[in-house]
């Protein structure tokens, strides 16, 4: 019998994997009202306010966790630092082959480590408790650091770009597409 974690606690060297709730709604709508930050998710609108925090509180709760999984990152210093998600896609943007994973780090956080860290940690958990033996990822074109971080997590690159459509710029971009196999 497999059971199915609804709520599960990642803990890494530094940082804290766990389900945003109400309480995180003021920081993750300050570090995530970031042009710079939203331009680079497919999901994620700009201006990001309190109104759109509420929202992806209430969506996470509401999430089935045998499909997907998100989790505040939380610095054991510093409070929340971004989010990442696991899921499987429900709209038809990726083939059907493997869950996709995606995360955003604060700017206040960048070049520390914590999105590697948050991934590595995530790929742990997804491989043995959630039982995935493979994922996908995929960075803008234009956002090799992101890559970096998910070269630095095992990801490796298909050869495969495809366009998707990130909300915050309003239009389909260039992804270049990854994969990490347990």
């Amino acid at each position: 019998m497999c059971v199915i974690e609804t709520s599960p606690v990642l803990e890494t060297r530094r940082l804290l994997l766990r389900a945003p709730g109400p309480l995180d709604v003021p920081a993750i709508a300050r570090l995530a009202n970031d042009p710079d930050i939203a331009r680079m998710t497919c999901r994620m609108p700009h201006p990001f306010g309190q109104g759109d925090a509420e929202a992806f509180v209430a969506q996470v709760a509401g999430q089935d966790p045998a499909r997907a999984n998100t989790f505040l990152i939380e610095h054991e210093d510093l409070g929340p630092v971004g989010v990442l998600g696991l899921f499987e896609d429900g709209e038809g943007r990726l083939e059907r082959s493997a869950p996709e994973t995606g995360y955003w780090i604060g700017r206040p956080f960048w070049g520390r480590g914590f999105a590697t860290e948050a991934l590595e940690g995530a790929l742990v958990w997804a491989g043995k408790r959630w039982k995935r033996r493979a994922l996908l990822a995929g960075h803008f074109a234009d956002n090799p650091a992101s890559g970096r971080v998910l070269e630095k997590a095992g990801f490796l690159y298909t050869g495969e770009t495809k366009k998707r459509f990130s909300r915050a710029r309003g239009g389909p971009v260039d992804t270049r597409m990854m994969v990490w196999l347990a």
